[in-house]
């Protein structure tokens, strides 16, 4: 008889990373315009580590168990009905849906089709679960920032999932790119393509001068980043204070609307345009994936925890075997 279960990893209740389990539960179908992707590998992202603490649990709830697991890349296994953009075999990554929540640690997942892009050949797919999140980098500077050549672009978080791959294209667009980091990490930045690279807890901010874009990746003291605007400049944020998480999401709100520079505040929510453009990056050569380390399916709880532990270079990933 057809095993009609798989392996997923999953948790009971909020916790710290030892609540994380590989359990079973119902290998799905996909249905129209579903595509069902053999998932080999997956990253680790801070919002599934918040998801997971209980830091949201007035959006996720308490129903339990619950699932980990954003981006994938993979094998397509099979197609729903009307779908025709891809073929069973193809190499894909993508990322789930702001409404489909968490799953991709997981043997299987299905998506809808718009959500899945190719993988450029010669890219491996345990590397290449480490850029699917750079898609968010995409739209942070192509489209709500609108960077320009010659433009000085602050990242906060360089050496995180999207601030690596943000610090990669400012480079490539031509920006003039300053590094917040780790010491640690500073030499890692640099060789990304940051022209400046400084730690993140000495540097003083009001000596950094004017930037006519800032990419925020990690969420506090905003306002004091919002200062080093120059006139026209644009600051965008991924992230949000989840220590102070109604006057962060106020400030959002309000600084959105008044003020001589807007702070732009959104999630990435990609689809095939966004990956067709990864894409596009990696094969001309000005994006590559940064894996920090690479973890098993049964290891996704210590990979949390290397997470939460902070210092990463790139992203950590995990391989779904089997």
């Amino acid at each position: 008889m057809t095993d009609r279960t798989m392996q997923a990893v999953l948790y009971d209740r909020y916790g710290d990373p030892d609540v994380l389990y590989v359990g079973r539960v119902p290998r799905p179908a996909p249905g129209p315009g579903e595509v069902l992707v053999r998932v080999r590998a997956f990253s680790v992202n801070g919002g599934e580590l918040a998801a997971r603490s209980g830091k949201l649990r007035l959006l996720t709830g308490q129903e339990f168990p619950k699932r980990v697991g954003l981006d994938f890349t993979g094998e397509v296994a099979a197609l729903g009905t009307g779908t025709r953009a891809f073929t069973a075999g193809d190499r894909v990554w993508g990322v789930l849906g702001r409404t489909a929540g968490f799953g991709s640690a997981a043997v299987y997942v299905t998506v809808p089709s718009d959500r899945l892009g190719p993988v450029p050949d010669g890219l491996d797919l345990v590397h290449a679960a480490a850029l699917p999140v750079a898609t968010t980098a995409v739209t942070a500077l192509r489209d709500k920032a609108a960077l320009r050549p010659g433009e000085r672009l602050l990242v906060r978080g360089a050496a995180g999932g999207v601030g690596n791959t943000a610090v990669q294209l400012g480079h490539a667009y031509g920006a003039d790119v300053t590094a917040l980091a780790r010491e640690a990490n500073l030499d890692f930045v640099r060789g990304l393509g940051a022209a400046t690279a400084l730690d993140h807890r000495t540097a003083r901010l009001p000596e950094l001068g004017r930037f006519d874009v800032v990419l925020d990746t990690v969420g506090t003291d905003l306002p004091s980043f919002r200062r080093l605007l120059a006139p026209g400049g644009r600051m965008v944020t991924i992230a949000f204070d989840l220590t102070r998480a109604v006057t962060s999401l106020g400030y959002l709100a309000v600084s959105a609307i008044h003020g001589r520079s807007r702070v732009r505040a959104f999630s990435g929510n990609p689809k095939r345009p966004e990956f067709d453009d990864l894409a596009r990056h990696v094969t001309e050569g000005n994006l590559r994936p940064a894996v920090d380390r690479v973890f098993s399916l049964a290891e996704t709880a210590a990979a949390h925890r290397a997470l939460e532990a902070g210092g990463v270079r790139g992203k950590y990933v995990v391989r779904v075997e089997g």
